[in-house]
């Protein structure tokens, strides 16, 4: 983990983002800011809190995590949070939250989160699914004491989920900052990518990169970083290779080649979200 941190820091990387249900990832990130001596002004980090990691480095275990958006989950897992990443903590984020999910309407966590922002922590909530525009717009209302609660937004956009684009438009032009996930797809805007079921749609991004000069991945996170709503486009490397092939993105040029794969790229909201239930994800 301190290898991929290192060689992202390296290469101008500045935004890391962890989970409380990320396994021990807010751990290996603390770690990395200490023994790095990483001076909290020179970084930006974001967690989220929401899930509780359970499958204990078990491939096969019954449930990986457990979602709770209460408030004792809450204030549970920002001293957890805290305890780890202290004065480096940026950015305290809603982990997936859904309209379903009622945390929008819990007065009691929106209350503690306002008082978190009061503490000097930017509130933000990442979203997943097919109605994340709709969650999204949800929360730009939410107002304590006169005041937006919300201040950042981490969402699913790529290629293949263009869905939320115009929600984040708007969010980023109310002042938002916006963080895009899921870049590549989850694997599926990769070379990894082998499914006979996206053969067309690879041979397309094949040539593209070809005619380019990159990789699918970079191409793929280039396509994000055009958007002009977008402010922080997210890696998910999980090692060297990965981190510097990403990277190849800002070298990418805005040429001709980007609205030919929104357009031919494009799947339906229940189309992409399908589709990735399905993935084998260890």
């Amino acid at each position: 983990a301190h290898g991929v941190l290192d060689s992202a820091w390296d290469l101008g990387i500045r935004y890391f983002d962890a989970a409380r249900s990320y396994g021990r990832s807010e751990n290996f990130l603390a770690s990395w800011l200490v023994s790095r001596e990483i001076d909290p002004d020179s970084v930006t980090v974001g967690s989220k809190w929401g899930y509780t990691y359970t499958a204990g480095w078990n491939v096969t275990a019954e449930h990986h995590e457990i979602k709770e958006h209460s408030l004792p989950v809450l204030n549970r897992q920002i001293g957890e949070t805290r305890g780890l990443l202290g004065p480096h903590l940026d950015l305290y984020q809603i982990h997936s939250a859904t309209l379903d999910s009622g945390v929008l309407d819990n007065r009691s966590v929106l209350s503690r989160l306002a008082e978190l922002q009061d503490e000097g922590l930017a509130i933000g909530l990442s979203m997943s699914g097919p109605a994340q525009s709709e969650t999204l717009l949800r929360a730009m209302a939410i107002e304590i004491d006169g005041r937006p609660l919300f201040s950042a937004v981490q969402a699913t956009w790529n290629l293949l989920a263009q869905e939320a684009g115009s929600a984040l438009s708007q969010a980023h032009d109310a002042g938002m900052g916006i963080i895009i996930k899921e870049t590549v797809a989850n694997g599926r805007l990769t070379a990894r990518n082998q499914n006979p079921a996206f053969i067309t749609q690879r041979q397309l991004l094949e040539k593209k990169v070809q005619s380019l000069g990159t990789t699918i991945d970079a191409l793929a996170l280039a396509a994000v970083l055009a958007q002009p709503w977008v402010d922080v486009a997210l890696s998910g490397a999980a090692n060297l290779d990965h981190i510097k092939s990403n990277v190849g993105a800002v070298k990418v040029g805005q040429g001709g080649w980007l609205d030919e794969l929104l357009a031919a790229l494009r799947e339906t909201p229940a189309e992409y979200w399908q589709t990735r239930s399905a993935l084998a994800w260890n």
